[in-house]
């Protein structure tokens, strides 16, 4: 599993700006490459569809939304109840909306994305 890791966040750092973009069908969200990557390496499309949803429903609050995952402590789990949580936020530490997970198999414990202009991305890729 740590090999897996490891090997998801060497590939991600690969990813400089972006010149393809792919699309959720339903919803029409632009994705990079770097997304598509992290979706096929870490079995997560899931989450590039829930983070998609809620970004699209914030953009009335702002333009750049920050999209923050992250993995709680074992202990912190046990006592809160859930797994992991997604902080939205404006860029400027103005947390917008927060959803919380009970399970997850998502197998990075943290990973920051972006969504400007109907575009999910990774931070080197803005």
């Amino acid at each position: 599993m740590k090999s897996r890791v490891n090997e998801i966040k060497e590939g991600l750092q690969q990813f400089q700006g972006s010149e393809i973009f792919y699309q959720i069908p339903l919803i029409r969200t632009r994705f990079t490459t770097g997304l598509k990557y992290l979706a096929k390496a870490a079995e997560c499309f899931w989450l590039i569809t829930d983070v998609s949803i809620i970004a699209k429903s914030l953009m009335n609050r702002s333009q750049f939304i920050t999209i923050d995952f992250k993995r709680l402590p074992k202990g912190k789990q046990d006592f809160l109840g859930y797994e992991a949580e997604i902080i939205y936020s404006d860029g400027n530490d103005n947390i917008l909306e927060t959803h919380r997970y009970n399970f997850t198999d998502f197998p990075l414990d943290e990973l920051r994305l972006f969504f400007v202009d109907n575009t999910l991305m990774l931070p080197n890729e803005y």
